[in-house]
């Protein structure tokens, strides 16, 4: 299978690996759409102090399940994304929720190899499925859902401002989960690298 790794900072090489075979408790997702995140361009650029080379990166992706087990809840054909902060279960962390402090955590494409190929196989607790979305759109989650889940703990309310600071696709999602629910129409401007205005969102 196509793999592309970063053999060192500032080197990419393109591999042909093994298919890997799925481990009981696993399911095997063959990889169908993956993100470029800023940790990757990190990992690229010889930035990311948490790794080490070579490495395949890629976190933000979705698949289609290609093999599973009975009792997982997946079945071939399921469309999927995945949760890349492959928590241990067991530690102090984990035991009171916090999985993404796990004192054993091996985030995908940082810590193991990631989605840069066609195929991982999976811990089944991780892998979920993308119910009435597209590929597309699964791929996107991972992302997505830290904006979500800072608009939840920030706990904002109507009529409250907000400073929204980081990288661009953090910011749509924190602006797109604080405009959810409200009532009247709503309309955020953001700037390029260039200083061009651009819409960022609408609700009507």
């Amino acid at each position: 299978m196509l793999t592309v790794v970063c053999e060192t900072p500032g080197t990419l090489l393109a591999q042909d690996r093994q298919k890997p075979e799925r481990a009981p408790g696993e399911t095997l997702v063959r990889i169908k759409r993956v993100g470029v995140c800023g940790t990757d361009l990190h990992i690229f650029n010889g930035n990311q102090p948490f790794l080490e080379y070579p490495r395949v990166m890629g976190h933000e992706f979705s698949g289609i399940v290609e093999q599973s087990e009975a009792g997982s809840g997946l079945v071939p054909g399921d469309v999927v994304y995945v949760m890349p902060y492959l928590s241990c279960g067991d530690c102090i962390a984990c035991r009171q929720g916090k999985t993404n402090c796990c004192v054993r955590i091996q985030v995908l494409g940082v810590h193991r190899d990631g989605a840069f190929t066609e195929y991982l196989s999976l811990p089944h607790a991780f892998v979920l499925k993308a119910n009435g979305i597209t590929l597309d759109q699964a791929a996107m989650i991972e992302f997505l859902s830290i904006g979500a889940h800072a608009v939840r703990r920030s706990d904002i309310q109507a009529e409250q401002r907000a400073l929204v600071v980081g990288q661009l696709r953090r910011r749509l999602g924190l602006l797109r989960e604080r405009r959810r629910g409200e009532d009247q129409r709503k309309r955020g401007e953001d700037r390029d690298a260039n200083g061009h205005p651009f819409a960022l969102a609408e609700r009507s």
